[in-house]
């Protein structure tokens, strides 16, 4: 059977390739044929050799309140929009399942492949902590509950994923407010979690960062020492399954890791003191200094050398978004984002995918 009647199979694919990511949930209803065709990675590949594909930002992100005078505040809710960063346009993706009235809070959303899953995070109406997994194939545009994370209920625990099916956990702290070492990973298409060996520390609050290979897991704090962020960090080497030794000093003293993230080359970034750093040889050096109305970065991500970071000028303000273009010879270039009312909320999370 023809993928498009009358033509060649490569001339159909080659038709295929160009349809807008926006449009692929549609087109994958139009046959088992085209469904199966969007579905391959050899599809996905094609489009990224062919310069079609797309670098995304998604945002779990805070809908606008009203004014900010109101005696009584309301809490925002929080959705999934979605940037494309080449076209500058703004889009929202579908309510998760069960979460019509807003994301949970500190939930963690991170890309595999063609998917963008949601892990744990707070019920916005109950604060309860929930260990719920949702699953975005951005391929057909629908979402479908995952295995739920296993254990005790956790909150504000590192999260990242590699280029392979798997999501990482490990960090946070249970409803106790006990800080964990225990680590765990998630099989997108198996829908199957699996234990980690402990990490060496207890690490709440922490950031987790996926590069060349390994599950790095920054900064946190122990039980004994609540909101006292230690400089070091531990690492999950994925082919061995082991953690690495701890590296001591990682970080300033009590510097909040949230704002780390690393570039296709494994080198690592953050925001400190006006500024994004870079890390180089266990040293930490000044790439370029952070505009005026977001030096206090919320989170920040990194794709194709550009930086997004996302944030205010002061406590309460309103929030802004930059992308860093960084080149050779430190001629770095800052572009300011326009953010329609809608999507200029809070950020929570957030991460990078290329479509």
């Amino acid at each position: 059977m023809e993928l498009i009647p009358g033509l060649p199979s490569e001339i159909a694919i080659e038709c295929l390739i160009r349809v807008h990511y926006t449009h692929f949930g549609t087109v994958s209803k139009v046959s088992k044929l085209w469904k199966e065709e969007l579905e391959s990675p050899v599809f996905h590949r094609l489009r990224k050799d062919s310069g079609l594909s797309r670098a995304c930002v998604v945002l779990a992100q805070a809908e606008p309140t009203g004014s900010s005078h109101s005696k009584y505040p309301v809490a925002p809710a929080y959705r999934l929009n979605l940037y494309d960063a080449e076209a500058g346009s703004w889009h929202r993706l579908p309510p998760v399942p069960g979460y019509h009235d807003g994301l949970p809070l500190f939930c963690q959303i991170v890309v595999t492949g063609r998917h963008l899953v949601m892990v744990g995070g707070w019920n916005p109406t109950t604060w309860a902590i929930s260990n719920d997994v949702f699953v975005y194939d951005l391929v057909s545009a629908t979402w479908r509950g995952g295995a739920r994370m296993p254990g005790c209920k956790r909150s504000f625990f590192a999260c990242a994923s590699g280029s392979d099916r798997r999501v990482f956990v490990a960090g946070g702290h249970d409803e106790g407010k006990n800080a964990l070492k225990t680590a765990l990973a998630y099989d997108v298409a198996r829908n199957e979690w699996a234990s980690l060996p402990d990490m060496e520390r207890e690490r709440d609050e922490c950031k987790g960062v996926f590069h060349r290979g390994r599950f790095h897991v920054i900064g946190g704090y122990s039980t004994d020492t609540q909101g006292e962020f230690e400089k070091s960090a531990e690492g999950f080497d994925v082919a061995t399954w082991k953690w690495g030794p701890v590296e001591e000093d990682m970080l300033d003293a009590g510097t909040c890791p949230r704002s780390c993230v690393a570039d296709d080359d494994g080198k690592v970034f953050r925001c400190r003191e006006g500024y994004v750093v870079a890390c180089e040889d266990a040293t930490w050096r000044d790439v370029a200094e952070l505009p005026t109305d977001v030096r206090l970065v919320s989170y920040a991500v990194m794709w194709q050398g550009k930086m997004l970071v996302t944030g205010t000028k002061q406590y309460g303000g309103p929030h802004v978004a930059y992308t860093l273009e960084l080149s050779e010879g430190n001629k770095h270039t800052w572009t300011r984002i326009e953010m329609p009312r809608e999507y200029c909320g809070h950020v929570q999370s957030l991460c990078c995918l290329e479509i």
